[in-house]
């Protein structure tokens, strides 16, 4: 229907085809040709949504491969306000522009809540499950800065001039509207890459910290045996001479047991004056 009702031209079929293009603006001879995304959060994911937009001046027409309850939504806004389905199609091309754009604001809410947890999660008990939704996270974001930076671009021009022979001057100060929507937006997730960035330093930091505190307490213990086994190695010797001179019961526990255990307890001291453990 596309091709043989409307005509539109073959490299936009092409995109709606192969998708996973960038936002962008396009314009043919009596149309223009407009990508945008919106994105859903799953869990700690983010799936981006492709939405291809045909504005001309007697129709508009979106596409879409999922289910859209965005535009749902604005179907039964629209429904409810006849005056609405009245205005210009520039004026319905901004209803659903903003639409979309207005969409991404729960998202990035969840996403800063998400953030909040996962930092929570790393100070109270750095895991690999809080590494796994941290990096789930920091991608997540990525993906969303890059769509968010090619839409404000997308905005940005629209704000400057109209949309080939169906613009409105007058729309520009709509499309300004939706362009700070956007630089919020773009702002938010900048924000949101540095603190789960600073939320990775943070991870690496207590685990590095608790590592050192692991080895720090083996190594006392292993400190510990070091005098034990020099005096019990010492004294295991069977060499005649030194047996026939430690012959009596007292012997065992003082030059044995309380050696080795003034031994010990000085070098826990000693350890505890330093801060060791």
């Amino acid at each position: 229907m596309l091709e043989k009702t409307f005509k539109f031209h073959q490299l936009t079929l092409e995109d709606i085809r192969h998708q996973n293009q960038r936002p962008k603006v396009e314009e043919y001879p009596g149309y223009a040709f407009v990508v945008l995304f919106t994105a859903e959060l799953e869990g700690s994911r983010v799936q981006i949504r492709e939405h291809h937009i045909y504005l001309s001046g007697q129709y508009l027409v979106s596409v879409h491969l999922e289910p859209s309850d965005i535009l749902d939504r604005l179907r039964d806004r629209i429904k409810a306000n006849p005056d609405l389905a009245h205005r210009s199609l520039p004026y319905l091309f901004y209803l659903v522009v903003d639409q979309l754009v207005d969409s991404l604001f729960p998202v990035l809410e969840k996403l800063d809540d998400a953030t909040d947890a996962v930092e929570d999660s790393i100070i109270q008990r750095p895991d690999s499950a809080a590494l796994s939704q941290l990096s789930d996270l920091k991608r997540a974001v990525v993906d969303l800065r890059k769509v968010l930076g090619a839409q404000r671009d997308v905005f940005q021009r629209l704000t400057t001039r109209a949309i080939g022979e169906v613009g409105d001057q007058e729309m520009s100060i709509y499309y300004r509207d939706v362009y700070d929507h956007l630089v919020r937006q773009y702002e938010t997730v900048d924000s949101l890459r540095d603190l789960l960035s600073t939320s990775m330093d943070v991870y690496l930091s207590t685990v590095s910290n608790r590592l050192n505190l692991r080895i720090t307490r083996l190594t006392v213990f292993a400190t510990l045996f070091l005098p034990l086994t020099f005096l019990t190695g010492f004294f295991g010797m069977n060499f005649a001479w030194l047996v026939s001179r430690i012959m009596p019961a007292w012997t065992f526990w003082v030059l044995a047991v309380g050696v080795m255990a003034v031994t010990t307890l000085g070098q826990l001291l000693y350890y505890r004056r330093h801060g060791w453990i």
